[in-house]
Order: C-alpha cells, then sequence, then structure tokens
C-alpha cells in the first residue's frame, strides 16, 4: 500500500459524523491538488486494508455521491442519512453546510 493512500486515510477517520468532504479536498489537503482521482482510487481500495474507515463520507466536489457503487454491504446513501445527512436524488443536500474542509479542521 501507497504512503499516499495511508495519508487519505488518515485524513477520512478524521471526518466528524454528520459531515462530508471531497476527493479533491483531501487532495489539496495532501498538498496534491491534482490528486483527486488517486483519492478516489485509494477510497475504492479502502474496504481491502481499512474496513472500518468512513468511506461513506467523501463524496465528489458537487456532493454526488459517486462512488456508491463500491459499497456492498450497506448502501452509501442509508449510511449518510442514519448520520442525519440528507440525500436526494444521489446528492447531498445543504452540502455546503456539512462540508468538512480539511485544510480548515485539521
Amino acid at each position: 500500500m501507497s504512503d499516499f493512500y495511508l495519508k487519505v486515510y488518515e485524513i477520512v477517520e478524521q471526518i466528524p459524523e454528520g459531515r462530508v468532504t471531497s476527493y479533491g479536498a483531501i487532495a489539496k489537503a495532501l498538498g496534491a491538488a491534482r490528486s483527486s482521482r488517486l483519492v478516489g482510487i485509494a477510497m475504492n481500495n479502502s474496504h481491502l486494508t481499512h474496513p472500518l474507515l468512513p468511506a461513506h463520507r467523501v463524496v465528489n466536489r458537487s456532493g454526488l455521491l459517486t462512488g456508491k457503487h463500491h459499497f456492498t454491504n450497506a448502501s452509501m446513501q442509508k449510511l449518510l442519512e442514519f448520520e442525519g445527512i440528507v440525500i436526494i436524488n444521489d446528492q447531498v443536500q445543504n452540502f455546503s453546510n456539512v462540508f468538512w474542509n480539511p485544510l480548515e479542521e485539521l
């Protein structure tokens, strides 16, 4: 596993319940602003090494649940709704209010 993946997972572990962040925000926090796709790949592989990682809290820059097809045991939407986040048509509602920016929060 790459060091980059581990750094991604360290950030994702810190996303508070009831909040979401984006692939791009994680990439920027790691000083690799153009690596949001690599963050996505890391998230796709997280279930192999970090099964308890709150991967459901990572969405795209518009609040879309683009990673939802990678969830098998429980749906990404259900996990977010359980935390109080409203989802309509695979879109986080009030995205700016629930967005967690690691650059500001860490």
